[in-house]
């Protein structure tokens, strides 16, 4: 596969292990938690 021997994909997933590495990858996104960066700057009173 070219696009992978370029490293465009991470993996080739046979066709039957599809379904459960979907859902596997969706209940890792369902319980990931968005980090949010601290801010820098807080407003300045006017």
């Amino acid at each position: 596969y070219c696009a992978a021997s370029r490293g465009y994909i991470d993996a080739v997933i046979v066709p039957s292990e599809t379904r459960p590495r979907l859902i596997d990858a969706l209940e890792i996104m369902c319980s990931k938690r968005e980090m949010l960066p601290a801010k820098k700057h807080g407003n300045i009173p006017m």
